[in-house]
């Protein structure tokens, strides 16, 4: 079981954030996102921490008019 992996966090050049996770850490039974290309995440964090918290999104955000 891979509870835990070394990803990293990178800008684009065009200004957008994207978070790498190892396919073995993804790719593990335990994995809480299973069976999906791409799903709606919600990510949050507290001030002053060093956390980022992702959940599943209950629904998809509306879209970009």
């Amino acid at each position: 079981m891979v509870n835990e992996g070394r990803g990293r966090l990178f800008r684009r050049k065009d200004g957008k954030f994207l978070i790498y996770l190892p396919k073995d850490f993804a790719e593990d039974s335990m994995f809480p996102f299973k069976g999906v290309d791409s799903v709606f995440v919600k990510v949050s964090f507290k001030l002053g921490d060093i956390k980022l918290l992702v959940e599943k999104w209950k629904e998809p955000p509306p879209q970009a008019t």
